[in-house]
């Protein structure tokens, strides 16, 4: 039994997708299995259906625990603020409680040129990252009050740095990471952390940019220095499962940068 038994992690884009070669190819999906090999019930969303459906299959097949499936979009013309209020209505009423809330969905139309960029490609990136993220802490303020948890958020390198055929994606990221810092502000009060991960890590979606953008690929993608990118699981999960850990929550309340994946820095 891991030092997760009993919590509730609320991990947003978590449905089950591999790579090519059949390894683990989705940040959310990795996370999701590293708080299910420490025990934690789990309450994953996404767009797919069946992306939903295969992640709960494995997960409650290979460590025993509870998967709760939730398909939810935050766009344009919804009513995000109900959507987003009726998932975690649902997981208090499964599981009672929210320790962890974990924002990693984001769709953009990356690759794309910020002068042939549509209103639509822009808020396709700001709704189902930013607005997406703005909802869902507000959805799980009261419930992460009472557990005194945390907020794990997704920021990324192309707002850091500017990447090419990236405008609304780092227009997002770059906002997720304003709203983490005044979160972390506001509510460390209650006892909740808030971070945020900047991650580079070899995904399903980053295979398919490269097959579709390869000028956009080679503008923004580099190698990081110890030679390879940050694994979805083992890296970047079980830094959201320190995240997570009372030990570490305590000791600070600093936004944590992931350097492609491979190391902490405060």
């Amino acid at each position: 039994m891991g030092f997760l038994t009993g919590k509730t992690a609320l991990i947003t884009g978590a449905g089950r997708a591999v790579l090519q070669d059949g390894r683990c190819g989705a940040i959310g999906y990795g996370i999701a299995t590293a708080y299910a090999k420490e025990g934690a019930n789990l309450v994953i969303t996404g767009r797919n259906e069946k992306k939903l459906a295969d992640a709960k299959e494995e997960l409650e097949r290979l460590y025993g625990i509870a998967v709760l499936t939730a398909a939810a979009d935050v766009s344009a013309g919804a009513d995000n603020e109900a959507v987003t209020a009726g998932v975690v209505r649902r997981a208090v009423d499964v599981f009672g409680r929210i320790d962890v809330l974990i924002n990693v969905a984001q769709a953009s139309a990356s690759g794309v040129a910020l002068a042939d960029h549509t209103g639509e490609q822009f808020d396709l990136a700001l709704y189902s990252g930013l607005y997406a993220t703005f909802y869902y802490m507000k959805a799980c303020y009261p419930y992460l009050k009472e557990t005194k948890g945390a907020v794990i958020n997704f920021a990324s390198g192309a707002g850091l740095f500017g990447n090419y055929g990236q405008c609304a994606y780092a227009a997002a990221k770059e906002g997720i990471r304003g709203l983490s810092r005044v979160a972390a502000t506001e509510w460390a009060k209650d006892g909740i952390n808030v971070n945020v991960i900047c991650p580079l890590a070899w995904t399903a979606q980053l295979e398919k940019f490269e097959q579709q953008y390869p000028q956009a690929f080679r503008e923004n993608v580099k190698m990081p220095p110890a030679g390879h990118y940050g694994d979805a699981e083992k890296e970047i999960g079980r830094v959201c499962v320190q995240l997570a850990s009372p030990d570490f929550r305590y000791m600070t309340g600093e936004t944590i940068t992931l350097e492609g994946g491979l190391g902490l820095r405060p």
